[in-house]
């Protein structure tokens, strides 16, 4: 292989594969990048097995044909020191690439490319269809409640749920829940599968924020594959039956409010500062005509907060680990929003004041 790339361009595209590079692995292969000149042009492609990103061609001048893996780590290292604006990449039969750039010349050792695992194959029949900018900030909205605990493996990912004209996100970690949805461009099957929160915090790092950029989703019963024009993203999907969450967000409530967002995220932050532990130490609500009282107290001090609001109902106490609300309220772009009550050990329900785009539901903590 022989191939002459500029050194920006290259080094835009190490950045995209290195997100599914295995940083801890007893098969080194699995630390390189696959380096493909064939005629299809140059290719990068990265696997550990339970995500993979190929680039889509990349710009180059491609002299012999030919592919290496070579460690990533070093291959970013040398590329990004580089001197030089072009980027000469020749290999020989001993598994060696020689790096040049300006001045500079690097020889390393690689491994054969036939030994490097390909990506899984995904038909790309039914395709969903939206904005790369859209998808991020769906996964943005609700990633934070994904399960942190390996015991529950299906809910340390994201239901995506295409039905009702829609794409649905939800994560639920047994404290909350959190749903978003976002229109898709066309009609489609409905599918519901659970993706791993890992592959959506390295997708979230390589989708555009471009508005017209768009993503095509397509599925098998074991993978995903994410095509964002630039990049092929490959994951497999969390195996099992997701929690039935839909009865979960009624619409009773024997207290409403709609409050200033950000009023009340400045509030709950302010009252959490004498908290050393949310969950030890609660924030209190108290919900009375027109204002929402928060308090808090612990060894270090304690905390009063009013915030202006319209309340519809009774007056209620209730307390909340402050960074459950706050985290959700900080996914919110609205000015306002709504919240329910139903009592002072019932989840509330954070939703728009208008519309169904999203649901919040946090559980309370005893006082």
């Amino acid at each position: 292989m022989k191939l002459i790339c500029r050194k920006d361009v290259l080094l835009q595209y190490i950045n995209i594969v290195n997100k599914a590079v295995s940083a801890r692995t007893t098969l080194p292969i699995l630390e390189c990048i696959l380096l493909t000149a064939d005629d299809r042009g140059f290719t990068m492609t990265s696997n550990n097995l339970e995500l993979g990103i190929q680039t889509a061609p990349i710009e180059a001048d491609i002299l012999e044909r030919g592919e290496i893996a070579i460690e990533a780590k070093i291959f970013f290292e040398i590329i990004r020191r580089l001197n030089g604006e072009m980027v000469t990449l020749e290999t020989d039969e001993k598994n060696t690439i020689t790096i040049t750039g300006g001045s500079s010349q690097f020889t390393i050792m690689g491994q054969k490319g036939e030994d490097f695992p390909g990506l899984p194959s995904v038909a790309q029949e039914e395709v969903y269809t939206l904005g790369q900018n859209e998808l991020r900030e769906l996964i943005r909205q609700t990633i934070f409640s994904i399960s942190q605990e390996s015991t529950k493996q299906i809910l340390t990912g994201e239901l995506f749920e295409m039905k009702e004209n829609s794409l649905q996100v939800v994560s639920i970690d047994g404290y909350r829940i959190s749903f978003r949805k976002s229109p898709l461009a066309h009609e489609f099957a409905e599918k519901s599968v659970v993706v791993p929160g890992k592959t959506l915090n390295e997708l979230t790092k390589i989708l555009s924020q471009e508005e017209e950029d768009r993503v095509h989703l397509y599925f098998t019963d074991k993978h995903v594959l994410f095509d964002l024009g630039t990049a092929i993203m490959v994951s497999r999907l969390l195996e099992g039956d997701y929690v039935s969450y839909e009865n979960n967000f009624s619409e009773d409530y024997k207290t409403k409010i709609l409050i200033d967002t950000d009023e009340l995220i400045q509030a709950l932050e302010r009252a959490s500062l004498v908290s050393r532990d949310n969950r030890k130490t609660p924030v209190r609500l108290e919900l009375k005509p027109n204002v929402l009282v928060i308090t808090s107290r612990s060894d270090m001090g304690t905390a009063y907060e009013e915030v202006a609001n319209e309340t519809d109902g009774d007056e209620l106490q209730i307390a909340f680990n402050p960074r459950y609300l706050i985290e959700a309220l900080r996914a919110i772009d609205d000015e306002k929003v709504s919240i329910r009550f139903t009592g002072s050990l019932s989840p509330c329900i954070i939703t728009p004041v208008e519309g169904d785009a999203y649901k919040y539901l946090i559980l309370p903590l005893r006082m």
